[in-house]
């Protein structure tokens, strides 16, 4: 067994891209186009920097199969949206379509969202403007950059569901 943290550090010369410590696994992982920041905003496509829970383990059905993993797993449906208008009450919140407000939409195409983590970022009471919709999801396109994200590939993805544990911590740091 080994420590519950996953650490994500910014390369040297390339925002967008990271190297993902996880005990014995090491990869490359995808993070927000602007880098990281630990002043995040809604929409500057940053990474935030801190520690960050794994909290919800989100899966689409009709696309992946129950994982080994030792999280819940929430199911997500056509109907299913994140909201990212800070000034909703549902700011940085999993709602349901149609919504009025500004959101993404969680059933998508490319498959970025077929198994996700939902970061404990800005979570708890949401403040509006500091970033929502944070998650470690799947990279595409050879680690195209997210939108403030930590995308990463199957392998990686499939060793952490295996792995880690409730309570596990992400953690975000620039390069150094």
């Amino acid at each position: 067994m080994f420590k519950q943290r996953i650490n994500v550090t910014q390369r040297r010369g390339a925002a967008s891209l990271a190297d993902l410590h996880f005990g014995p696994h090491r990869a490359t992982c995808a993070l927000g186009a602007g880098g990281v920041s630990l002043q995040k905003t809604e929409g500057d496509q940053k990474t935030p920097i801190g520690q960050f829970e794994l909290r919800r383990l989100w899966l689409r059905p009709d696309r992946v199969r129950l994982p080994l993993t030792r999280f819940p797993i929430h199911y997500i449906s056509p109907k299913s949206g994140w909201c990212d208008d800070s000034k909703s009450l549902f700011y940085n919140r999993p709602i349901e379509l149609p919504f009025a407000a500004s959101h993404e939409k969680l059933w998508r195409q490319d498959g970025l969202y077929d198994v996700f983590f939902e970061l404990g970022y800005n979570d708890v009471r949401p403040k509006p403007e500091k970033g929502s919709a944070i998650f470690l999801h799947l990279q595409k396109n050879n680690f195209q950059p997210t939108l403030g994200c930590v995308a990463v590939s199957w392998r990686s993805l499939d060793f952490i569901l295996a792995h880690a544990h409730p309570g596990c911590v992400v953690t975000i740091a620039p390069s150094s």
